[in-house]
């Protein structure tokens, strides 16, 4: 799962062989949508769905905020930013990348979370 947070959020799932992409913003309303191969990385699902939204980003005045996009600990910043960089060298004058924090195992139960031991 991945969130673009200013406060948009974004989620991967994968059902079927299709993984779907989905940028809402803090109220839920889609934003961004995308869908890949199930096999695809998340990496790389991300750097399709803002690449296919790359005009929102160029359009966005640099002297607003800068948006910021949490991802969990599955993603690979360093890798994000020189992809997304080839596509647009002044990306990351736009956003920014925030790692999220790890909701503990009595964070998860009260949120709902499951937690199967081995």
């Amino acid at each position: 799962m991945l969130v673009l947070n200013r406060k948009d959020i974004v989620s991967t799932f994968s059902t079927n062989g299709i993984k779907r992409h989905l940028a809402v913003d803090t109220l839920g309303f889609p934003f961004f949508t995308h869908c890949t191969k199930a096999n695809l990385s998340d990496d790389k699902g991300l750097i399709e769905m803002l690449t296919k939204n790359i005009g929102y980003f160029q359009s966005k005045p640099v002297n607003t905020p800068k948006i910021t996009i949490l991802l969990d600990h599955g993603y690979h910043t360093e890798y994000l930013r020189e992809e997304l960089e080839k596509v647009y060298p002044q990306i990351m004058t736009k956003i920014r990348f925030e790692l999220s924090a790890k909701p503990s195992k009595q964070e998860k139960k009260g949120n709902g979370w499951v937690s199967l031991q081995h």
